[in-house]
């Protein structure tokens, strides 16, 4: 992270945030921007790839497809910025500069053409920086082209925006070393008689890190000058040939880590293989990848803060045998909550549908990762059952990871709310839910049984995702809270902390929840469940715990829950109720 004339543990004056997210589908993406442009007080610019995709601007000729997309491996889609088709893929940069752009006219059509200019000239500068010349302009086609004023001028840049009420989006698409014949399929930008180029084509080997560091470079002159601050968080940088590996296969039951290694990493006779403690080397791995090195022992002692009390006596034992009755299962058990005891004292408890086996297998999660059994139909009744027997006037439901079943577990979620709802009438429901892979059609399945809170918890910060849940994704758990609030529902979401971040890295992640209108968020301190799970890095205090409260709801959060033992759902009513007077 850097800052300039400030810094991201403080609160300036409409900061630029700067973003690589790696690889990210488009839909994805456009929801992520969306929030952002509708929500956001700050200044953001998004970095990333996508993965083959055809877009189409508002008024786009739809004649200028030229074959069926998913015939080449694409997908094709409609959106809402300027401009006609063009292709999107790997080993292409595209910018989404969400920006608050001053102008005469709020966004009119001088606005618009003095905005492209300075996006045309944000690229050129890094085209020049990355030592490719003779590249400007040409008259009538907005872009940026190689030799504008030859007789065979080359786009290599595409530029898209739209601007309303001040606020941009969308953006530009730059050729680093994209696969060229993805352009042959459609007529780019509607101009036929006009030839594409990339870096890689012109004789420029760079790769797509020195790319955005270029280009973020110049965004930071062109965007933050003089004393504006702004921060910078990236998604963990991967060998590309890595791009393509599957990273949500079932675990087979061997959690974060499994305990079995050959002996010779441990300097004992090759070929033989022994029981040791630790992560696994593919966990250590992706650690590495994110900087991370060591971290408290197993057996370090927790500062007093951290010890939680417990007590399994009366209204606990009453709902736990409530519990035992109707067949449920809690996360409060499953997942060695700090907090069981206070929550079960006071007749609260958050229900874990789907099964106790999840799909994921996350490095700080004590949940069971054997290969899943199937659902039980009769779930969602017992839940409500066990809600009215209770007395719960707050029902929290959460599930496991249901990566194996067509509609990712959703439909049971939103049976299991219209079930409490129905026998319960008046009770106020929250889930917490997966990502649903980023299906939208699985989605909207949850968010049309209205849901009182929709929380998907983020985690940890850009850097540390593939290490902590390595199925899960930054941006694809900010698009599925921003399809949440734009489905008109109070969102929530929550991070874990000492697992390798730092301050700022927390202060960021914040600034990109408020900016896409997240109204709650929960951050508590990581305990290990296992020696087979990744490392405590640090005990956050509880002053840093107050701090990063203070600073979330600075930002526009309508409730933070921080303090070393908060989990997702502590005081998660005090929280909806927060956050409810919060509107």
């Amino acid at each position: 992270m850097g800052t300039a004339g400030g810094s991201a543990s403080v609160v300036p004056s409409r900061p630029l945030r700067v973003r690589w997210l790696g690889q990210v589908p488009y839909g994805e993406a456009h929801a992520l921007q969306h929030a952002l442009f509708t929500h956001g007080a700050d200044d953001w610019l998004l970095l990333l790839e996508h993965p083959h995709v055809y877009t189409m601007g508002a008024h786009a000729d739809a004649a200028n497809v030229l074959v069926e997309p998913r015939s080449v491996g694409a997908e094709l889609v409609r959106t809402d910025r300027g401009g006609d088709v063009t292709y999107h893929g790997p080993g292409q940069l595209v910018g989404y500069p969400i920006l608050s752009v001053p102008g005469k006219r709020g966004g009119g059509m001088a606005d618009t053409v003095a905005y492209v200019c300075s996006v045309e000239q944000l690229v050129i500068d890094t085209l020049a920086d990355l030592g490719l010349g003779n590249v400007g302009r040409l008259t009538q086609y907005p872009g940026v082209w190689v030799e504008p004023d030859s007789e065979n001028p080359r786009k290599i840049a595409a530029i898209g925006v739209r601007l309303a009420r001040g606020r941009s989006m969308h953006g530009f698409a730059l050729n680093v070393s994209p696969q060229m014949d993805m352009f042959t399929h459609i007529v780019p930008c509607g101009i036929a008689d006009k030839a594409v180029t990339s870096l890689a084509a012109e004789g420029i080997e760079v790769s797509m890190r020195e790319v955005v560091d270029a280009l973020t470079a110049r965004a930071l002159q062109r965007w933050a000058p003089d004393e504006r601050a702004w921060e910078r968080s990236d998604v963990v940088w991967r060998d590309p040939s890595r791009d393509n590996e599957d990273l949500s296969p079932f675990s087979r039951g061997l959690g974060a880590g499994t305990p079995v290694r050959t002996a010779s990493d441990h300097g004992v006779t090759a070929g033989t293989t022994t029981m040791v403690e630790g992560p696994s080397l593919r966990l250590r791995g992706r650690l590495a990848e994110a900087g991370v090195a060591g971290g408290l022992d197993l057996d370090a002692r927790k500062p007093e803060w951290l010890r939680a009390r417990i007590d399994l006596s009366g209204r606990p034992m009453e709902l736990k045998r409530t519990l035992r009755d109707l067949s449920l299962v809690t996360v409060c058990e499953e997942a060695g909550c700090p907090n069981l005891s206070e929550c079960w004292a006071s007749g609260t408890a958050t229900f874990m549908i789907n099964g106790e086996r999840c799909t994921r297998a996350c490095g700080f999660c004590l949940v069971d990762t054997r290969h899943p059994e199937p659902l039980d139909p009769d779930e969602p009744s017992r839940i409500a059952q066990a809600v009215e027997r209770m007395g719960l006037g707050f029902a929290v439901v959460t599930t496991v990871a249901r990566d194996d079943l067509a509609d990712e577990g959703a439909g049971a979620m939103a049976d299991t709310v219209r079930a409490i709802r129905q026998r319960v009438p008046g009770a106020q429901v929250e889930v917490l839910i997966s990502d649903c892979r980023g299906r939208a059609e699985a989605l909207d399945l949850i968010f049309e049984s209205r849901p009182d809170v929709l929380n998907h918890n983020v985690e940890t910060v850009p850097r540390l995702q593939r290490a902590v849940r390595p199925s899960a994704g930054y941006a694809r758990s900010l698009s599925v809270l921003s399809r949440a609030r734009a489905a008109g529902l109070t969102t929530k979401s929550g991070l874990v902390v000492g697992m390798g971040e730092t301050d700022d890295e927390v202060i960021a992640t914040l600034a990109d929840l408020a900016g896409i209108g997240v109204s709650i968020v929960t951050i508590g301190q990581y305990l290990r469940p296992t020696s087979h799970h990744l490392a405590v890095s640090r005990w956050v205090t509880p002053e840093q715990f107050s701090r990063f409260k203070e600073l979330g709801e600075a930002m526009g959060l309508d409730h933070v829950e921080s303090s070393p033992l908060t989990r997702s759902s502590y005081h998660a009513r005090q929280a909806a109720d927060a956050a409810a007077g919060g509107r």
